[in-house]
């Protein structure tokens, strides 16, 4: 059974092993509320799951101990493991879908755990993990579905009341649903009239369907770049916790989240994974009502692969129409690519791509298509380029 007893002792377990993180008040996030960030990005392993699985483990018998231990990850849980069974002195073996991002890999083997990569996504390896488990008797940390390991999550909301004791809503982002249960369980105790929210990419809902459905959903598959939330069904137990303790779930596109990611490294300093930055992706785009609050998002973990990191910025500027592709048709003669560049620079914007075409089979013969990749400010920015280069009688494309 799950005690804030049990939480509160999980919190004195974890005092030599963790840092806890810092709330920091982002000013570029609030807008009619106060936001705040609550750092286990800055955990120590880059995520708070951490937390959980040294509780676990902690907790394990001598024997128990000898045997080993199983783990199956995307990638943060399994740090948290091969950190805690390496302080435990105990051989961890853990089971990794391909699809984890290979910082996430790299950074497991060196705490010295046997790492077997699973094809797929983390429900595979999962399947692969309890297989071997059978086979040697090894004492298997579940990430997410285990009262032990959500008590360690839920030492969050103890910090999170101690750092901020009228805190009015809590965002967290939504997995198999270990953070949330943790967290949800803990404030409902403590703080009853604080809302609990949770956040799930809508390629990986499952939690979001299984609580519209009123029972487990497993979903045929999962998509999204938030790897770390790419679970096709939540757990017993998480699931019961946020039946009885969260006051609603969303979701965010891949878009959104790359767009938080975005604005946390601009506005806060702060690297983000996508399953850590859910909880800011639905406070920016308004998916709850958190108005004239103060608000926690917890941005739970920060092991993003520098390659993702690069195309997630870039598609981050593509949604908030910091770089626009432009297609114009025009005719091709001496001047047009002149004009057409005078127009953007006048208007303040930053031409850092040009491509000229000449027209296909169903244009005109002197026509031509000019290509321009360029920087702008905002979405309105970009609507004032393309309406002053109609208003030059240049005709806009989208589909060439």
């Amino acid at each position: 059974m799950l005690t804030i007893d049990k939480i509160i002792k999980a919190a004195e377990t974890l005092k030599p092993v963790i840092r806890k993180t810092d709330l920091i008040y982002s000013s570029a996030l609030s807008k009619n509320n106060e936001i705040y960030l609550k750092s286990e990005n800055l955990q120590t392993t880059g995520s708070f799951k951490v937390r959980g699985a040294y509780v676990k483990i902690a907790g394990l018998t001598d024997e128990q101990k000898a045997k080993g231990i199983i783990a199956c990850s995307a990638g943060n849980h399994a740090q948290g493991v091969a950190l805690a069974a390496k302080k435990n002195g105990i051989e961890s073996t853990i089971f990794i879908p391909s699809t984890a991002p290979i910082s996430k890999t790299e950074a497991t083997k060196k705490f010295g755990a046997n790492i077997r990569l699973v094809d797929g996504v983390y429900d595979d390896a999962y399947n692969e993990a309890v297989k071997f488990q059978k086979e040697t008797g090894a004492e298997f940390i579940h990430p997410f579905d285990d009262e032990d390991v959500i008590a360690g999550q839920g030492t969050i909301a103890l910090e999170i009341i101690d750092q901020l004791p009228d805190v009015d809503a809590i965002i967290v982002p939504i997995g198999g649903g270990g953070l949330i249960s943790g967290i949800a369980y803990t404030i409902k105790m403590l703080k009853p009239d604080c809302k609990v929210y949770g956040v799930q990419a809508s390629g990986a809902g499952s939690m979001y369907y299984s609580i519209e459905q009123n029972k487990r959903t497993e979903l045929e598959h999962v998509s999204t770049f938030a790897d770390g939330t790419a679970v096709k069904m939540p757990g017993e137990h998480t699931f019961e916790f946020c039946q009885k303790y969260v006051d609603k779930i969303v979701t965010v596109s891949d878009d959104e989240i790359a767009t938080a990611v975005l604005t946390l490294i601009e506005g806060q300093k702060l690297i983000a994974e996508g399953a850590g930055a859910l909880s800011v992706a639905a406070a920016m785009f308004k998916k709850l009502p958190i108005e004239n609050q103060k608000v926690v998002c917890v941005v739970s973990g920060g092991n993003i692969d520098v390659n993702i990191l690069s195309r997630v910025i870039n598609r981050g500027l593509l949604k908030a129409g910091r770089i626009a592709d432009l297609t114009i048709e025009m005719l091709d003669k001496p001047g047009q690519l002149k004009e057409v560049s005078r127009i953007i620079a006048d208007l303040g914007a930053n031409v850092i791509r040009v491509r000229h075409n000449q027209g296909g089979e169903n244009t005109d013969i002197n026509d031509c298509y000019l290509k321009i990749t360029m920087e702008t400010r905002n979405l309105r920015h970009l609507c004032e380029i393309k309406q002053a280069l109609s208003k030059a009688g240049y005709r806009l494309s989208s589909d060439k």
